[in-house]
């Protein structure tokens, strides 16, 4: 097994499951309109990584080829290795997080119908673990040395830095009673610190 099969692994699982789950969700109040746009995206991206497995079984050494070419440096086998693991890692959080989050998730930042502040599992320690996962897994990926993990990596941050303050004006909305409290006992991101 390389580095480049546990990361689309990783990744292919995240699309399965955040394509599976994105039928079961409450409906949008405000905000979140995209949830077709949405499921199409990630069906394409899902049979993209079906079409790349598939490859990477039938034309291994095209393959690595292919992913030499397309590297932003050459990593040590250890730090690509440890790229695969916060990957994986990562992944792994964004999905426990989607789970313990259910039917209150949204494509973009949303009120929903019925919703619900979530504080169990992974949102006891952070208020958007999924965006802590989901960076996490991109940072993973750009450690491999692929300017495809690395421009991910710069955008999915960057693209979530500014979404942080959207859903955090919406919770204050939502809940003016109790998430104050439950931000001042979390931290936004990175558990303890951030």
């Amino acid at each position: 097994m390389s580095t480049l099969v546990v990361i689309i692994a990783s990744w292919a699982a995240f699309i399965l499951v955040w394509l599976g789950l994105s039928f079961f969700v409450k409906r949008d109040v405000r905000g979140g309109r995209f949830a077709r746009a949405y499921r199409v995206r990630m069906l394409v991206i899902a049979i993209l990584v079906v079409v790349i497995v598939r490859s990477l079984r039938h034309h291994e050494s095209a393959t690595h080829h292919l992913a030499n070419s397309l590297l932003f440096f050459s990593p040590s086998s250890l730090l690509a290795w440890i790229g695969a693991g916060l990957t994986a890692l990562g992944i792994a959080v964004a999905i426990w997080a989607r789970l313990h989050l259910g039917r209150n998730w949204s494509a973009s930042p949303a009120m929903k119908e019925g919703h619900e502040l979530v504080t169990t599992g992974p949102y006891a320690f952070v208020r958007h673990p999924i965006y802590s996962g989901i960076i996490l897994a991109t940072l993973g990926t750009g450690l491999t040395g692929s300017v495809f993990g690395i421009v991910l990596f710069v955008i999915v941050t960057t693209m979530f830095l500014f979404r942080v303050g959207t859903e955090e004006r919406y919770m204050m909305e939502l809940f003016p009673g109790t998430y104050p409290a439950y931000r001042a006992r979390t931290k936004r991101l990175v558990p303890l610190i951030w």
